[in-house]
């Protein structure tokens, strides 16, 4: 794993800005409401050809007691725990305080490692307090205004500095395959993240809605480089309000299935299937995205029988008939049932989203389906398939030539694809289909 770096602090010193700034797009909310970072948010950085991990943290806040600020405190503490430096924030603006002094009393009880107090929002580089920070007891105090850009580069060096110390690896690693997990508030996707890393990683709580951000998260399985992203809970439209950070959450959410390699879509399967669950799955779908759904919370199913499974499946069926494609799993996190399947539905997914048929094995298939059922007519002309060829994978891409596009009607095109998912196991991932004049082979 790259060197990791955790941004430690009391709420609304600028902790998310500065992480924004570093990974080069916003990934953490940033909003001037305290405590709005929650988890751990991880996020790609580099600086000099050397890459690293950033970690944001939600506010420590020693003085408000509560589930939410119990869980803030937890992700904090193993935040730092796994941190190989930690950059203690403090606001510039505003000097010390006694909140800056419980964190710094804290970070001294909790860890030996390499702490780095940085004193941001000083937008004009003004530095007359910055001593003050000194009282904190660390050595190394740096001042940075990450609205600005002011003072980055030296903080940057000397956390490079650290990594050499350590003789840590900081080479690039971008292999890793990014799985998305979406669906509706509250339907466990906090709690499958942490069952699947077996520790607690993200903020779970039976308070609907508690991820606000798409929360990447590094992990190995069986030597494979992985990212798991958590995201926030999808409601319907008509209930978020403009205004609100949830707005944002969503767009987060909805960013998080674009850059996904796989999603895992989560259905609270003890509320039933409903309709925003199916518009979700259909998002997914809409963006061409390899995809497993996951009914959660099994367990809360009463008088389970042999057909109860068989009863949800038709009910999906008919309700996906979209996509006919997708892989059905019934699981319990809270207990584990079939959650030790999950990871190996996704090397499936992953496999079958990479697979390539020959040129030849594909217009076997074409002309099987065509020797069944003839192309359609129009006015008197009948579709003429020429010849096909797979074009890309992630997903399957395929190109079919034919003497007019024009006379392909969407049915005979689904025919065709219902053919070869027949006989090549395409299942969990879409595949693409594009229909082209034998003409525009040259083009």
């Amino acid at each position: 794993m790259k060197p990791l770096v955790a941004i430690i602090g009391r709420p609304n010193v600028g902790k998310s800005t500065f992480f924004n700034k570093i990974c080069g797009k916003r990934i953490s909310i940033v909003d001037d409401i305290a405590g709005v970072t929650r988890d751990r948010i991880y996020g790609d950085a580099s600086w000099c050809e050397n890459y690293f991990t950033l970690i944001d943290t939600g506010g420590l806040d020693f003085d408000s007691k509560g589930e939410i600020e119990e869980n803030i405190l937890n992700q904090a503490q193993i935040a730092i725990d796994l941190a190989d430096v930690i950059l203690f924030f403090v606001d510039g603006k505003a000097g010390l305080v006694n909140a800056d002094r419980q964190v710094a009393d804290y970070l001294m009880k909790r860890t030996k490692k390499d702490v780095i107090v940085v004193v941001n929002k000083l937008d004009n580089f003004e530095t007359d307090n910055l001593y003050d920070f000194y009282e904190l007891g660390f050595s190394r105090v740096f001042p940075i205004s990450s609205e600005q850009g002011k003072g980055l580069g030296d903080l940057l060096d000397e956390v490079v500095n650290c990594f050499k110390n350590k003789k840590l690896d900081t080479s690039e690693n971008s292999t890793a395959t990014k799985i998305a997990i979406v669906g509706k508030p509250n339907a466990g996707k906090s709690s499958l993240v942490n069952k699947l890393l077996n520790e607690n990683r993200l903020v779970v709580s039976s308070i609907a809605g508690t991820t606000r951000d798409a929360i990447d998260t590094p992990f190995k399985y069986e030597d494979e480089d992985y990212i798991l992203i958590d995201t926030a809970g999808m409601r319907k439209k008509s209930a978020i309000n403009k205004a609100t950070i949830e707005r944002y959450s969503v767009l987060r959410t909805i960013e998080a299935i674009k850059r996904a390699d796989i999603v895992i879509t989560m259905i609270d399967v003890s509320s039933g299937i409903t309709e925003q669950d199916i518009k979700i799955i259909g998002f997914v779908h809409d963006e061409r995205k390899p995809n497993i759904v996951v009914l959660n919370k099994w367990d809360l199913i009463e008088n389970k029988d042999d057909k109860t499974i068989n009863k949800y499946k038709k009910q999906l069926d008919e309700d996906l008939k979209f996509m006919d494609y997708y892989i059905p799993l019934f699981i319990s996190v809270k207990t584990g049932q079939r959650v030790n399947r999950i990871m190996e539905e996704v090397k499936r997914v992953r496999t079958n989203a990479a697979k390539r048929i020959t040129t030849g094995q594909l217009n076997d298939i074409i002309q099987g389906a065509i020797n069944l059922k003839q192309p359609p007519s129009k006015n008197g002309q009948r579709l003429k398939i020429y010849y096909a060829t797979q074009s890309g994978v992630n997903p399957p891409n395929f190109v079919i030539f034919v003497n007019d596009k024009n006379l392909m009607h969407f049915s005979y095109l689904r025919y065709l694809e219902n053919n070869i998912r027949k006989a090549v196991d395409f299942s969990g991932t879409p595949i693409n289909i594009v229909i082209k004049n034998r003409s525009e082979k040259e083009e």
